[in-house]
């Protein structure tokens, strides 16, 4: 199994725990915990900042000194509601109890201390269409660049229909040389509906040096330090992720895969 794919450590609790000393690389940190009624999951930022991102189910929520009360409607994650979600800044801490079954994403990313705990959504997190035919899926924004909500985190949900392409015609966001293009660690938090299904994904460099595709279930993380990375929902399978960016400007530049740019430029033709 290459080490781009991790599958969950548990069924319950803290069920994924990457970081970028077990990613090997420098941004982005991301745990999820399955948390039944009345568990409870804290932490210490440290030198982080933290969106918290209830996928499924409620809970009650309190961080950077501030109590949010009970987050959260959408008890599954195919019910494509938006989502509640928590900014907590580095230097301060948070906690959450389950008031129903519960996955709580954590996404992080290095900041400075400084900004104020906030509640994400779900006002004003648009349900926005992309592509077109086979190439269509759903996204939901989190906190996005055009949202100044966190120093260093971009955070978003896809949707992908059954028998549709995501993350494609591939792309690779792996080199600073903003404005043409920005590094940006990334993970992919993978989900199937019916659960027993099947997606997959490709990581893949055009020089060849990194080349792995990957069969993703229910519940897997896909690590992307570099390379391309198109997302794959075979018929009678939606697939949803949760993408977390991170690197050293707060900015999503990318460039298609040369090859396959011709996609792209087909389906939205000048004006």
């Amino acid at each position: 199994m290459t080490d781009l794919l991790r599958k969950p450590v548990a069924k319950t609790g803290k069920v994924h725990d990457i970081t970028p000393a077990s990613a090997n690389w420098g941004y982005v940190g991301f745990g999820l915990y399955h948390l039944r009624p009345g568990e409870s999951a804290s932490e210490v930022t440290g030198e982080t900042e933290v969106i918290l991102v209830l996928v499924e189910g409620k809970a009650t929520v309190s961080g950077g000194g501030k109590d949010f009360g009970e987050l959260g409607d959408r008890m599954n994650v195919f019910e494509k509601k938006p989502p509640h979600c928590v900014y907590v800044p580095a230097g301060s801490d948070w906690s959450a109890t389950a008031t129903t079954d519960c996955v709580l994403a954590i996404c992080t990313a290095p900041a400075m201390p400084g900004r104020e705990a906030q509640k994400i959504g779900p006002e004003g997190i648009a349900y926005v269409q992309r592509g077109k035919d086979a190439n269509t899926r759903y996204i939901y924004p989190i906190a996005m660049e055009d949202r100044d909500v966190a120093d260093s985190l971009l955070v978003t949900e896809v949707f992908t229909p059954s028998g549709n392409w995501s993350s494609y015609p591939p792309h690779r966001h792996d080199e600073d040389n903003y404005p043409e293009m920005t590094y940006l660690e990334e993970t992919y938090y993978h989900r199937l509906n019916p659960a027993q299904g099947f997606g997959f994904q490709r990581v893949f460099t055009e020089d060849g040096s990194l080349d792995e595709t990957m069969a993703v279930s229910d519940g897997d993380v896909v690590l992307v330090p570099k390379g391309h990375h198109p997302c794959g929902a075979p018929y009678g399978y939606e697939m949803y992720y949760l993408n977390v960016m991170a690197g050293p400007l707060r900015k999503w530049r990318f460039q298609n895969h040369p090859d396959h740019d011709w996609i792209y430029q087909r389906d939205n033709p000048p004006s």
